[in-house]
């Protein structure tokens, strides 16, 4: 299906005036272009030489270049996931400014794509790490081995073609629905590979609650965009807010203001939650290649340090009486896992986690800072660390651990300082996937923008409409980045746009509504599918 038969399948009958219509042919002059492959060498320059910079701090001697040409395959990957991200989500920011003639498009995606790079820069890191917890544990403990890499290549190959597929026909898909699809396919492959039950490789716990996100967010966008603009009819009575551009001519400068003012914060937003999913495979990926370098975090200051073993003491003493009365012998860590997997606890998993937190306060201690810690160390310290927050993570959740609000309060000072050293994001990798999502902005912007700005409704899109839309859609992902949550801007933005024109009885193109709800309900089983099956056979490759 191309691009000229989506066109004329999904107006009808309406068809938004060639006079008013944006010149999106116009193209990026050389200097831009030039720009543009600028910028990308340069970030693939600094990207070696941070790896580089890391590495020999270290003090790490390469004996084999094997995985570096895995890690530089899995990083292109990853970086490439961005990149097609940026096809999909940035361009539904720029859509309102380009349709309403607020900034010419060449300026508009340029413009768009600054401001994704810093929320990228400025991003907590809350989501990245929220999407790497659906992972089963066991692949997030093993992921330098041959299935650690056939989990990463699985995933973000499989989200990289589902994108590529519905960009290509102008349907703006959730690049959000499709990574958490694909988690969920490796998650359940791993799982019965292994001779288990298909719903235990997956935490559903997790998976429910950035479901619910996921689904709830395009409802909000619809509902409250579509009252906004009922609010502002009432409130702001100027006329030309609620009036479709004249011909090519720029709003009034206020307008103009307003407009430009949404899409810099819907892009802001978008770097700071859609640019935080790459962040948490890339590091997986530097985990799993260049542990001595990335497994813990060797700028930890010493104050941090101290506080650790504070915390650690007193985590051990709550876990250790929840215990009392039982013991193990051996290695606590397959029972501990079991727990994380299963979530069923029985008698040997307290005694078997107080082991373990001691055991890992033995090895902070014994090295005094995180940067001492030796290489051969470093692997199993950090997957010990792992190990014991998940846990936690799950203990606090647990109803049935009747655990008080100091336990609770112990427990939680405790996991944030285990997470401290395992969960950080260099900076280079924010520069490195703010690069990637900028520049896929700049390359693959021009068909959702237009299903955006022409197939949703069936007159123009006022500027009113754009304003309240991009207003919507930035409270809506700031909100969920407060909350470590992760929601497609596209699905926002989309209903947001469709709210208006309900609201404004412009009418909607149904036929844009049922294949913008077609990609909604197919990413997932799309998704899981896809990366199942490619799991299943980079397994048998590896």
């Amino acid at each position: 299906m191309s691009d000229i038969t989506l066109n004329s399948g999904l107006t009808d009958g309406q068809t938004i005036e060639p006079a008013s219509r944006p010149n999106l042919d116009k193209g990026f002059n050389p200097l831009t272009m030039i720009l543009f492959f600028g910028i990308l060498a340069a970030g693939a320059i600094f990207v070696a030489y941070s790896i580089y910079v890391d590495i020999d701090a270290t003090g790490t001697k390469v004996t084999t270049y094997l995985p570096y040409v895995l890690l530089f395959i899995a990083l292109l990957i990853a970086l490439g996931f961005e990149f097609v991200n940026g096809f999909h989500d940035t361009a539904n920011a720029v859509a309102t400014v380009i349709y309403t003639h607020s900034l010419p498009a060449e300026f508009a995606v340029m413009w768009s794509g600054f401001f994704n790079f810093l929320g990228v820069l400025l991003s907590s890191g809350a989501v990245a790490f929220g999407i790497v917890s659906l992972l089963p544990v066991e692949l997030i403990l093993q992921v330098g081995s041959s299935a650690g890499f056939a989990m990463v290549f699985a995933l973000l190959i499989a989200a990289i073609v589902w994108n590529l597929g519905t960009w290509y026909f102008g349907l703006p898909a959730s690049s959000s629905h499709t990574l958490i699809g694909s988690i969920i396919g490796v998650g359940v492959a791993n799982a019965v590979m292994r001779g288990r039950d298909g719903t235990s490789g997956v935490d559903w716990t997790k998976a429910t609650e950035i479901g619910y996100a996921l689904l709830l967010s395009p409802l909000f966008g619809f509902c409250m965009a579509a009252l906004l603009l009922l609010a502002l009819k009432l409130v702001v009575r100027n006329r030309a807010l609620y009036e479709a551009p004249e011909g090519n001519k720029p709003p009034p400068l206020w307008i103009r203001g307003l407009l430009i003012a949404t899409c810099t914060g819907v892009s802001f937003a978008h770097g700071s939650n859609d640019g935080q999913k790459g962040m948490g495979l890339i590091m997986l990926i530097l985990i799993g290649t260049v542990p001595t370098a990335y497994a813990l975090n060797r700028a930890l200051p010493e104050s941090q340090v101290v506080k650790f073993q504070q915390t650690s003491e007193a985590a051990a003493k709550v876990i250790a009486a929840k215990g009392a009365g039982h013991s193990i012998i051996g290695d606590p860590r397959p029972a501990v896992t079991q727990y994380v997997s299963l979530h069923k606890i029985n008698e040997g998993t307290y005694p078997s986690l107080a082991v373990l937190v001691k055991d890992v306060g033995d090895q902070v201690q014994k090295y005094g800072t995180l940067s001492k810690v030796p290489a051969e160390a470093v692997g199993n310290t950090r997957n010990d660390m792992y190990l014991t927050s998940e846990a936690i993570r799950f203990l606090m959740k647990d109803k049935e651990n009747d655990l008080n609000k100091e336990e609770i309060a112990t427990l939680n000072a405790y996991k944030g300082s285990l997470d401290s050293a395992t969960k950080f994001i260099p900076t280079w990798v924010k520069i490195a996937v703010a690069i990637a999502l900028g520049l896929g902005t700049m390359i693959g912007w021009k068909r959702i923008v237009i299903t955006v700005g022409e197939k949703i409704g069936k007159t123009h899109l006022t500027y009113a409409q754009g304003a309240s839309a991009e207003l919507v859609a930035a409270g809506t992902i700031g909100a969920a980045d407060i909350f470590g949550l992760p929601v497609s801007t596209t699905h926002v933005l989309s209903s947001g746009v469709a709210g208006t024109m309900a609201a404004n009885g412009s009418g909607l193109q149904m036929a844009t509504i049922r294949n913008l709800l077609m990609a909604w309900v197919l990413t997932l089983p799309a998704a899981i599918c896809l990366s199942a099956g490619l799991y299943v056979l980079f397994s048998h490759l590896f």
